[in-house]
């Protein structure tokens, strides 16, 4: 369940968290606060809009709605920032920044395992 969404900008300093910088982010970071005091996955479907990509956004969400994660799903269409991931083929997933998926749409149990991997669960 989250408790509070909180917009920062980079120069502001928090007890919590200091902000991101980097060519992936812009000014403003949305920090997803859990009532455990953990950070939500974030979760990131690359994808100009074809097929695949639409595809690989439905069975993300499924996975994670079938899992009961506390995650953040983003569809993120803008080539530049597809570009700032290094990423040469389309759809692919990014899990907490990091590039985990590229040019494929896995079945659901794998994606499920994919997604488990890096939670934790």
């Amino acid at each position: 369940m989250i408790v509070k969404i909180e917009k920062l900008n980079k120069t502001k300093r928090s007890g919590i968290h200091t902000g991101r910088t980097g060519n992936r982010h812009s000014a403003f970071s949305i920090i997803y606060w859990v009532r455990n005091n953990s950070w939500l996955m974030e979760i990131k479907v690359l994808g100009t809009g074809c097929a695949k990509c639409k595809s690989l956004e439905i069975v993300t969400r499924k996975a994670v709605e079938e899992l009961n994660l506390d995650a953040v799903v983003e569809k993120v269409e803008d080539i530049q920032k597809i570009m700032a991931y290094g990423v040469m083929r389309t759809p692919a997933l990014v899990i907490n920044e990091k590039v985990v998926l590229s040019g494929q749409v896995p079945k659901i149990s794998d994606l499920k395992e994919l997604i488990s991997n890096y939670s934790g669960s």
